[in-house]
């Protein structure tokens, strides 16, 4: 018995992916790499996320930039981004910086309560590979049939969903497209696909080393 639904992802339709979109990212890359607050992750704390993370990754006018490219490309009137609520707080507009040693690829599906599309913007201007960037999966259960990539509008999150595992193992699922890292490249994806950061990379303890990139997470806004 299926326990997702399955669509195929066209770009442009599910997912999209826009190059240099800001003038200044390298000087956006280096003034975040400056930042003396951190949030930690993963594996040093037990969220969610790995690395570590900052607010305020952009600044108000460089996310404006971000938000009329985004409502350009999906062709929606207004955008209204993720707040701070009593769940926690906001990962919109952070900075996230994360070594090879600190993450791995954890697919999953962003809450539909609180966004209906995410993006990530990557900063790192000399990635090692380009295979480190967004990669989307659908559920493969051990000695099932290969199934669904997205989660039901019913449900806020997979681990909702009847029948499915709470505990997610990232080997229950097969990776089904990679939009790959590019130093200013925004991919922006629905958030009920089921997703992940491809990989990461760095090894020592220079932030300059590790992946790096800015999440945003928006509802629509009905005009």
């Amino acid at each position: 018995m299926s326990l997702l639904p399955y669509r195929d992802l066209v770009l442009g339709t599910d997912y999209w992916i826009q190059d240099n979109v800001l003038p200044n990212a390298l000087e956006i890359a280096q003034r975040c790499m400056g930042f003396s607050t951190w949030t930690l992750g993963s594996p040093w704390r037990p969220e969610p996320w790995p690395g570590m993370r900052a607010p305020g990754a952009l600044t108000p006018d460089e996310v404006a930039t971000i938000e009329d490219c985004v409502k350009r490309t999906l062709n929606v009137p207004d955008l209204t981004p993720q707040t701070d609520s009593e769940a926690g707080l906001s990962g919109h507009n952070h900075i996230q910086i994360c070594g090879g040693a600190e993450g791995v690829a954890r697919p999953h599906v962003d809450s539909a309560r609180i966004c209906d599309y995410a993006a990530v913007l990557y900063l790192h201007p000399s990635p090692p590979t380009t295979h480190c960037g967004t990669s989307f999966y659908r559920l493969h259960l051990p000695g099932e049939s290969p199934d669904g990539n997205y989660c039901p509008k019913e449900f806020e999150s997979l681990s909702e969903v009847p029948g499915f595992s709470r505990e997610m193992d990232p080997t229950m699922f097969d990776e089904i497209l990679e939009a790959p890292y590019v130093f200013n490249r925004l991919v922006t994806y629905k958030s009920d696909l089921i997703h992940s950061a491809t990989g990461y990379f760095g090894w020592d303890h220079a932030l300059a080393s590790k992946r790096m990139a800015v999440v945003f997470f928006w509802k629509v806004t009905s005009s």
